[in-house]
This record gives C-alpha cells, sequence and structure tokens, in this order.
C-alpha cells in the first residue's frame, strides 16, 4: 500500500540538525531534479534577501513565492536551505493533517508501516517519505518558479516512476489536495489501483467540504489505517476496512485518475 499526502504551508523550522544532504533523502532517482528546483529557489530567495540587506526590496521573490507582506522573512529562510538544520519530515510539517496524524505517538509497528506506506507529495522534493530530514521551506505547488517553471508541471514529468516503485503492486491510496495531485496522474493501469479519498461534512441533507476538517479527518484516518495493518488490494476492499474501522464511506466509479471515494462526517 502506498499513501500519498500533500504538504503542510505551516512548518516547524528545526533549531539543529544537520544541513540537507539531498543524496540521502529517499527516491534517490529525484536527486538531479531536487538539485536544480532547491538551486532555483536559493537563487530566487537570495538575490531578494541580498538586495533587501542593500536597503533593496524582497517584494518580488515574494511575490513569486506567493507571500504576503508579512511573510517575507520566509525569504531568507528559503535563500538559507543549503545550511538550515533538518529534521524528520514528519516533525517539519506541522499543518492540521500531521497534528491529526501525530506518527510520533504511534506504537512502534505502525511507525515502521509509515515509513514504508506513506509518501508525502513536495514541490521542493518532488516526494518524501516521513524520516526523510529536511529544513523548513516555502514553497507551494501553485508558484511558477524562475528557470523551472510551474512547479506542479515540472514534478508532473518526473514522479511517476518514483511513486510506482514505492506502490509496487499494491494500492494507492491518494489523499492530496488539489494543488499536489498534478503532480502524478496514473495511467490507465495504475488507476486501477488507486483510491482518490475525498472528505464531506453532512448537516441538514447538505454536504460540503470543510477544509479544515477534511485535513483533520484525512490524518485520522491514515493513523487508525497505520494502527490496522491491514493491506487492502482492491478498493472495495479498501471501503469495507474503512468501514469496519468505524468511518461512514460511499465508493463511486472509477475514472482515469482512480476510484472515487467518499468519507462522510456529520461532526466537526
Amino acid at each position: 500500500m502506498l499513501i500519498l499526502l500533500p504538504p503542510s504551508e505551516g512548518k516547524t523550522a528545526p533549531r539543529r540538525g544537520k544541513p540537507l544532504e539531498l543524496d540521502r533523502l529517499s527516491f534517490p532517482s529525484l536527486t538531479d531534479a531536487r538539485t536544480e528546483v532547491v538551486d532555483a529557489l536559493v537563487s530566487l530567495c537570495t538575490t531578494g534577501a541580498d538586495a533587501a540587506g542593500a536597503g533593496g526590496d524582497v517584494t518580488k521573490a515574494a511575490e513569486v513565492l506567493g507571500l504576503g507582506k508579512t511573510q517575507t522573512a520566509e525569504v531568507l529562510r528559503n535563500s538559507e536551505l543549503r545550511t538550515a538544520p533538518t529534521a524528520r519530515a514528519d516533525h517539519v510539517y506541522s499543518g492540521v493533517l500531521y497534528e491529526a496524524l501525530d506518527l510520533a505517538t504511534l506504537d512502534p509497528a505502525a511507525r515502521r508501516r509509515a515509513s514504508g506506506w506513506v509518501a508525502v507529495t513536495s514541490g521542493l522534493f518532488g516526494l518524501l517519505r516521513p524520516g526523510d530530514r529536511i529544513p523548513a521551506y516555502r514553497l507551494s505547488g501553485s508558484v511558477s518558479l524562475p528557470g523551472i517553471g510551474p512547479v506542479s508541471t515540472y514534478w508532473s514529468t518526473r514522479l511517476d516512476p518514483a511513486v510506482k516503485d514505492a506502490a509496487g503492486k499494491g494500492l494507492v491510496v491518494d489523499l492530496r489536495s488539489s494543488t499536489y495531485a498534478s503532480f502524478w496522474r496514473p495511467d490507465a493501469e495504475t488507476a486501477n489501483r488507486v483510491v482518490t479519498v475525498r472528505v464531506l461534512h453532512e448537516a441538514g441533507g447538505v454536504r460540503k467540504v470543510v477544509s479544515h476538517f477534511n485535513k483533520a479527518t484525512k490524518g485520522r484516518m491514515v493513523r487508525a489505517l497505520l494502527e490496522d495493518g491491514g493491506r487492502a488490494a482492491t478498493p472495495a476492499r479498501f471501503a469495507e476496512q474503512l468501514r469496519d474501522l468505524g468511518w461512514t464511506v460511499e465508493l463511486g466509479a472509477n475514472d482515469r485518475r482512480g476510484t472515487r471515494l467518499d468519507v462522510v462526517v456529520t461532526e466537526l
């Protein structure tokens, strides 16, 4: 089984740790691509940081990254990616999904499953395992980076071999947000083994997506799957597994992205 997660925009910057070593990350076939993206991001932000230090303008780099006026410190952080301390990716990512998942408090067996089942799509690194050591950074998948172009397009032509290798013949559970879903699309054969999960809140007979709760529910769902340890082989069996774990699910039709599975919740 391979569980694909989005990164979190919010990150906890490590206070200490070795600097980034790209050749020590999982999925070594992506090292050259990661180097190219890191170099482009550092170059953009070093220019901005230097200009700011000289009384110039850091605004352009911030605008490219989609940052607001109060977030220009992120430009400086990006400029120091090569020397900044690193920590495990599951400690650096600190958004709602990762808080609900809380990998650090799982029992040893579940943590071992996480190291082999979970992969995170990243605008900077392409694909990561939870234990990969990374610095805090800011690069959304929606950014168009000078020298690289749209980050999502860049990775969409490079991730397929790594994802297929990680998935093997098992099921792919796709929990990525729409921005990161474009990083990798399954081919027709692989789509038969992909489940795309959507969380819907139902109130008064009306269903809608609630962003914060959508992320928290996905985090709790992954935690439950890791604790359970069952490896569903088909979308239908995966739906049964979630029902056995107490979730209300509805299995949809298969399309070019995989089989849609709606998880319906009634409490926020």
